[in-house]
C-alpha cells in the first residue's frame, strides 16, 4: 500500500508532527493548503519562521475521497461546543455552592471560567501555528517534544492514552447515568446492569456517523434538552419554595453561607471544587474539532458564545437552586425535587446523556481509526474494511466505557476522580507550556508588561494544575472510600434500583 502522505503523519503508527522536520512540516501543509499568495491566510510558524497555511483546501487528507473531514463552519462547531458543556454536570453546581458558600461558588467559577477561556484560546491559535495537527495526541507532542523525537514519541503516546482513558470515563459515566435516568422514571423496570447495557447498545448505533459534523446535529438536540431540563429544575425548585424534597429533618432553616459553611473538610470543598473544574475543562476535544472545521479561524467564535453561555447557566443554576434548597443542595439537583417534578425534569436529561456519550466516543474512535488507516483509501473512503473497523472501534470503546462505568457507579465521586486525572494536564497544564513554547526566548526579559503579566499568569497556571492533579487525587480517592465505608455507594454491577 503506498502512503501519499509525508512522513510527518505516516501510518501505523503515524510519527508524532513534533519528530517531523521543518520541511516535512513545510510539505505537510503545502500539500494540505495548496499553493496561495494570500497572507490573510498565512501565519509565521513560531520554530523557524516559516509560513504555513492554517485552512487546508481541497486536495488534502481532510479535503479528498468520499468522505470529506473538513467541511464544518463554526455555527456546527458551536453546536458541538454546546452539546459538550450543557450537560447534566452543571445540575451538580448547587452542590459545590453548598459546600463552598454563594460567594466561594460563584469565585471559583468565574475564575476557572476565565482561567479555561484563556487556556482554550491559547490552544486554539496553537492549533492554528500547527494546522497539520488532527488531534491532541499530536500536539502534546508538538508541545512536549520540541526538537526531541523520543521526547515527543513519549509524549504522543501519553497524550493519547489520556485521551482515551479520560474520554472512555466520561462514556462509562454516561452509561451509569442512563441507567440511573430510566430507573427514576420507570421505578425500576428491569435489572439496573441490563438497563446500562441498553443505554450502551443505543450509543453505539449513534455513534458510527465518523464525521463530528454530523454529530453536530445530535449536539443541537443535546444542548435543547438538556437546556429544557435545567429550565424545569429553576421553575420546579420555584414551585416548591424553600421546601426540598430530601430535607431529612421535620422543623429544618435553610441555611446559605458566603463561603464554606463551618465543619467543612479539605476534602469536601477540593471536591467540590473539582466537579466545577470538571464542567469547565474540555479542551482534550477542541483539536479534533478544530481539525475538521472548514476555516479554524473561525473557532473563536463558537468559543466565546458557548463561553458566554456557560458563565450565564452555570451560575444562575448554582446561586438558585442553592438560595432555595440550602444545605440539602445535592448532585444532581433534581433529588431536590418532588417526584413527580423530578421525573418530568430528569426525562430531558435522557437525550444529552446519550448524546455527550456520542460526542466523546467519537473522538476516541477517529483517534485510534486514523492511527490505524490515515494515509490508506480506508480512511476517506467507503469501503468494507474501513466501516467494519470503524464499527468494531466504536463497539469496543462503549463496551469499555460500559464496565468502567458499571464498576465504579456513583456521580459526584467520578466528577471528582475524572477532573483530578485529567483537568489540570489538559485544562492548565498543557497550556501553559504551550504558551512557554511559543514565545521561546521572549518570556520576560527586554519584554513588556503584558508579556510579562502574561507570563506570570501561565506560571500560575501551570503549579494550579499541578495541584489539580496531586491533591485533587488524593481527595477524590479518598472521596471514593469514604462513600463506600458509608455505605453510599451500591455494590458494583448490581441489578438494585440505582434511580433518584
Amino acid at each position: 500500500m503506498s502512503n501519499p502522505l509525508p512522513q510527518a503523519i505516516a501510518p501505523l503508527p503515524h510519527k508524532p508532527i513534533a519528530e517531523a522536520t521543518m520541511e516535512e512540516k513545510k510539505a505537510f501543509a503545502d500539500s494540505a493548503s495548496g499553493s496561495s499568495d494570500d497572507p490573510k491566510i498565512d501565519i509565521d510558524d513560531p520554530e523557524k519562521g516559516a509560513r504555513i497555511k492554517t485552512v487546508p483546501a481541497e486536495g488534502s487528507i481532510m479535503e479528498s475521497g468520499e468522505i470529506v473531514y473538513r467541511t464544518m463552519s463554526w455555527q456546527k462547531c458551536c453546536a458541538l461546543l454546546l452539546c459538550e458543556y450543557v450537560c447534566l454536570a452543571i445540575l451538580a453546581f448547587p452542590s459545590a455552592f453548598a459546600t463552598l458558600g454563594m460567594a466561594g461558588g460563584l469565585l471559583a467559577t468565574f475564575f476557572f471560567g476565565l482561567v479555561t477561556l484563556y487556556t482554550s484560546v491559547t490552544l486554539w491559535k496553537y492549533c492554528l501555528r500547527h494546522p497539520d495537527a488532527l488531534h491532541i495526541a499530536d500536539i502534546g507532542a508538538h508541545i512536549f517534544g520540541r526538537g526531541n523525537a523520543t521526547r515527543a514519541r513519549i509524549a504522543y503516546e501519553l497524550t493519547a492514552a489520556a485521551l482515551c482513558i479520560n474520554n472512555i470515563m466520561i462514556i462509562g459515566l454516561h452509561t451509569l447515568t442512563g441507567s440511573k435516568i430510566i430507573n427514576t422514571l420507570a421505578a425500576h423496570p428491569t435489572c439496573s446492569v441490563g438497563l446500562s447495557i441498553a443505554v450502551a447498545g443505543i450509543c453505539v448505533i449513534m455513534t458510527l456517523p465518523r464525521k463530528l459534523d454530523h454529530v453536530a446535529w445530535m449536539g443541537v438536540a443535546s444542548a435543547a434538552s438538556m437546556f429544557i431540563s435545567i429550565l424545569l429544575v429553576l421553575i420546579f425548585s420555584g414551585i416548591q419554595g424553600k421546601h426540598p424534597a430530601n430535607a431529612t429533618e421535620e422543623n429544618y432553616t435553610i441555611t446559605i453561607t458566603a463561603f464554606a459553611p463551618k465543619g467543612t473538610t479539605f476534602v469536601q470543598g477540593f471536591n467540590a471544587m473539582l466537579n466545577i473544574i470538571f464542567t469547565w475543562v474540555g479542551q482534550c476535544l477542541y483539536p479534533s474539532m478544530i481539525a475538521e472545521l472548514r476555516d479554524p479561524r473561525e473557532f473563536g467564535k463558537a468559543l466565546y458564545v458557548v463561553t458566554a453561555v456557560e458563565f450565564v447557566l452555570f451560575s444562575v443554576v448554582g446561586i438558585t437552586v442553592y438560595a432555595l434548597t440550602g444545605q440539602f443542595a445535592g448532585a444532581p439537583a433534581v433529588i431536590t425535587l418532588k417526584p413527580v417534578f423530578k421525573k418530568i425534569a430528569f426525562a430531558f436529561v435522557f437525550p444529552t446523556t446519550v448524546i455527550i456519550g456520542v460526542l466523546y466516543a467519537s473522538v476516541v474512535a477517529k483517534y485510534v481509526f486514523a492511527r490505524l488507516f490515515i494515509g490508506s483509501r480506508h480512511y476517506n473512503n467507503h469501503t468494507v474494511l474501513g466501516w467494519v473497523a470503524w464499527s468494531s472501534i466504536v463497539a469496543v470503546t462503549w463496551v469499555i466505557g460500559w464496565i468502567i462505568g458499571e464498576g465504579v457507579p456513583f456521580f459526584g465521586d467520578l466528577l471528582s476522580l475524572m477532573s483530578a486525572l485529567f483537568d489540570g494536564w489538559f485544562g492548565a497544564l498543557f497550556w501553559a507550556v504551550a504558551y512557554a513554547e511559543v514565545n521561546h526566548g521572549q518570556l520576560w526579559v527586554g519584554q513588556g508588561l503584558n508579556r510579562k503579566a502574561q507570563t506570570v499568569l501561565n506560571v500560575v497556571i501551570f503549579f494550579s494544575g499541578l495541584f489539580i492533579f496531586g491533591p485533587g487525587l488524593y481527595t477524590s480517592v479518598q472521596a471514593i472510600i469514604n462513600s463506600y465505608s458509608l455505605g453510599y455507594v451500591k455494590s458494583p454491577f448490581t441489578c438494585a434500583n440505582n434511580g433518584l
